[in-house]
């Protein structure tokens, strides 16, 4: 009848579990996000410039000069 006065047994042992278990479901839920899967979601600058062009936040001209810049710099003629 000595159960009860250990430290591992009854409701103390349950609420360890419970924080150990509630810890991993944290740290378990928290994973960072895959290099591969980041890349996804990048727009290269010619496509932000076209966004940009399409939305009206510049003129023909300056979509025409920035994107001939771009493609100087890439070094690829992309259409």
């Amino acid at each position: 009848m000595y159960w009860y006065q250990s430290q591992f047994f009854g409701m103390h042992f349950f609420w360890w579990m419970l924080w150990i278990v509630f810890i991993i479901i944290i740290f378990g839920w928290m994973t960072p996000v895959p290099r591969r899967t980041v890349r996804l979601y990048r727009e290269d600058p010619l496509a932000i410039l076209r966004r940009r062009y399409a939305a009206g936040e510049i003129t023909t001209e300056e979509y025409e000069e920035r994107k001939a810049r771009i493609q100087k710099d890439l070094g690829s003629p992309k259409p």
